[in-house]
């Protein structure tokens, strides 16, 4: 990726944390270190008590904003944090998490390139503890639809960058309503005004930890709240929309009968199916890659 005459917006990040001295460090570092020379980096600390304070406080000269003090949970904290940010480009990592190097800077040249793309998810990765690349999946290219039809997982936070006129039509807030999916609640609100494009690039990635990780502890609870968001989403949506999302669950019926069918040629059947649901969900066929002869990124 070249950077030379590059026009680089101001990209806001938050951290928000409670507790994570363990790897608070390695996730401030991942930000700081892109050297990226237009960051907003904001840092709010739940008022931590295991010598996290002592962390930020080293970087403390380098952020552009943080605070420790009670807070009622991840999602209040993120409001706090992202009503201070004044940044082109919207973003958070939690304080386990890190980013790639060398991300916003790509992350910077996609937006600059395309116009039309107001947010965009990269490569899906997995660290283990010690920030080792555990898991890599290309990114998947989401549809609304898909969201509505349950096939949300998983669309990965730490990745997934955005417009701030995306966020300001979406409502300029994560939903304290709910304690778990509130990030899947954003995502639902940004499929109402834009697509999503997959990036086959590195931007962050998700710690796998061995104990005391929310997101995988609760994903029970997770998947409960995104049925109520999704059934709550249905009750705005239009007739068409809905009448889609019918059908999509007619084909997928069909599909898993069609399965233990013995007299039927399964493959005319099942290409019919595909074609049918790759209409109805209107998934984005455009992905942005880098062409490795120019080192440019393209919409393929």
């Amino acid at each position: 990726m070249e950077s030379t005459n590059m026009i680089f917006p101001k990209i806001s990040i938050v951290t928000t944390n409670l507790n994570q001295k363990e790897f608070l460090e390695a996730t401030i570092v991942s930000v700081l270190s892109q050297n990226y020379p237009n960051l907003e980096y904001i840092v709010i600390d739940g008022k931590s008590n295991d010598g996290s304070i002592e962390i930020i406080e080293k970087f403390q000269d380098k952020l552009s904003f943080w605070c420790s003090e009670k807070d009622n949970g991840l999602y209040h904290a993120l409001n706090k944090g992202f009503g201070l940010a004044t940044g082109d480009i919207l973003m958070w990592i939690n304080s386990d998490d890190m980013l790639h190097q060398g991300s916003l800077l790509n992350v910077a040249e996609i937006f600059n390139t395309f116009p039309q793309v107001d947010w965009i998810t990269g490569i899906n990765i997995s660290f283990d503890e010690n920030g080792r690349i555990i898991g890599a999946d290309r990114a998947k290219g989401f549809s609304k639809y898909d969201f509505y039809t349950g096939n949300h997982q998983w669309l990965q936070q730490e990745s997934t960058a955005w417009r701030r006129e995306l966020w300001e039509k979406a409502g300029s807030r994560l939903n304290t309503d709910y304690n778990y999916a509130s990030d899947f609640e954003l995502w639902v609100r940004f499929f109402r005004f834009a697509k999503l494009y997959p990036c086959d690039v590195l931007i962050g990635g998700f710690r796998m930890r061995s104990n005391n990780q929310i997101s995988l502890n609760a994903i029970n609870k997770y998947e409960d709240e995104v049925s109520k968001i999704i059934e709550q989403e249905k009750l705005i949506i239009s007739s068409k929309v809905r009448n889609t999302i019918f059908i999509l669950k007619g084909i997928s019926i069909t599909r898993r009968i069609l399965k233990y069918s013995v007299l039927l040629d399964l493959g005319i059947f099942t290409r019919i199916l595909n074609r049918a649901e790759r209409y109805l969900l209107k998934k984005p066929t455009n992905r942005i890659h880098i062409n490795r002869l120019t080192c440019k990124f393209e919409i393929i």
